[in-house]
């Protein structure tokens, strides 16, 4: 098992409201497994897909990646496994505008001299070759989720998150994207998804429906 993510509570106020985002959510992802959670919009699975890669604290329950208790060991030594051992796939992709796509793509490797035979192949792999000297505005939408593509992939990362990847896509680049998670799963990775995009679900191994921060 590389996720393990047993009864996790997280609250917000918002207008002076208490709004409960996860309500005991718990779930396993195995290696060689791409788990989807679907639901609307406000329904918790981005909160479900930070917390689980350690980024933001629940307020209860425990999550274990890679063999770790997330929030039980130094916030150093959970940015070192973020860094090393996890990719994150985000829907506005994140890239850092003044930085041309093979710069953006190395980003996580800034603290050690970047693997060149990786990132020739990833770039390759994701059809980059053209634009590794482009910024993110000039690049399409499809170019720019599969540079964040490549940038998740670089350090050979156990796991994968993925906030709404294919949301932006058209038809074509989501199935390039989706083909890209499966093939990852499928040499023994795992990987967490959450979408409101039905498209996702025939690549997925299990699927899950999300609604008011539970499974339903």
């Amino acid at each position: 098992m590389i996720l393990q993510i047993e009864n996790i509570k997280k609250t917000f106020t918002a207008n002076g409201k208490a709004v409960k985002a996860l309500d005991g959510v718990s779930l396993n992802v195995s290696e060689g497994e791409l788990v989807t959670v679907n639901g609307p919009s406000g329904c918790g699975k981005t909160t479900l897909l930070l917390t689980a890669g350690g980024l933001l604290y629940p307020d209860e329950g425990n999550i274990s990646l890679n063999g770790l208790d997330l929030y039980h060991i130094p916030p150093e030594k959970r940015a070192v496994e973020r860094a090393e051992n996890i990719g994150f796939v985000f829907q506005q992709f994140h890239l850092i505008p003044y930085l041309n796509v093979l710069e953006n793509i190395i980003v996580p490797s800034i603290t050690r001299t970047p693997d060149e035979e990786r990132v020739r192949e990833l770039i390759e792999r994701f059809h980059l070759t053209e634009r590794v000297h482009h910024k993110p505005s000039e690049l399409s939408t499809g170019e720019r989720q599969r540079v964040g593509l490549a940038r998740a992939l670089i350090n050979n990362p156990k796991f994968l998150f993925a906030d709404e990847p294919t949301g932006n896509l058209d038809d074509i680049n989501a199935e390039e994207v989706m083909k890209a998670l499966g093939d990852f799963a499928s040499k023994g990775g795992g990987v967490l998804l959450v979408s409101h995009d039905k498209r996702t679900n025939v690549y997925s191994n299990r699927i899950y429906s999300m609604d008011a921060g539970k499974f339903i």
